[in-house]
């Protein structure tokens, strides 16, 4: 039996990859201000609707565009880069578990939101864009409704705290190791071809 030749493996994540990515940070961190901003608004804000739909909205965008780069991250897995040789074992154990918990977190937070408002009782339901609702599956429970909201709130500073950490460790090989063997923000740079 003769073995298919692999792929050699990129020196940059395919152009799909990229883009979803910077679009999905530039997301992320719009809903974690809007959510911070908007919970601190009076219930009689008439700004408060507007955010409240689009947090929502936003929300499921996000998860489902986490859906679609876990799917081009397996069909690729085979050209992806190597985490760098030159990280010590420390940086590439830190790399991997941040990058984990923040896959996880892209899925589990809206999830959370999704819960915390189909169990809320005076909840509106939860848009997508052209969609009215997203069919609620939970019963309305206003005691699961302060768990979920708890949550998501948690998830949500777990999730700016590691990317925080994604970003120190970016600019740290950038700006120690500028074009050098753990220099990994051409990797995932959007103009690079």
């Amino acid at each position: 039996m003769t073995e298919l030749p692999q792929p050699a493996r990129g020196l940059v994540y395919p152009r799909p990859m990229r883009i979803l990515h910077w679009i999905r940070a530039i997301l992320i961190l719009a809903l974690i201000a809007a959510g911070w901003h908007m919970t601190g608004l009076a219930e009689d804000d008439a700004t408060a609707g507007f955010f409240y739909v689009n947090h929502k909205q936003f929300g499921i965008l996000v998860w489902l565009l986490a859906l679609v780069q876990l799917g081009l991250r397996w069909r690729e897995r085979t050209v992806l880069p190597e985490p760098p040789a030159a990280l010590r074992g420390w940086e590439r154990f830190l790399s991997h578990a941040i990058h984990r918990l923040m896959i996880a977190l892209v899925l589990l937070t809206p999830l959370l939101g999704y819960a915390m408002s189909s169990s809320f009782t005076q909840s509106d339901g939860v848009p997508f864009f052209f969609l009215p609702h997203v069919p609620e599956i939970l019963p309305k429970n206003d005691a699961a409704f302060a768990v979920f909201q708890a949550l998501h709130k948690y998830a949500a500073y777990l999730l700016l705290a590691c990317v925080a950490l994604h970003v120190a460790g970016t600019l740290k090989h950038r700006l120690q190791d500028r074009n050098g063997p753990t220099d990994v923000l051409p990797r995932m740079w959007p103009s690079r071809s």
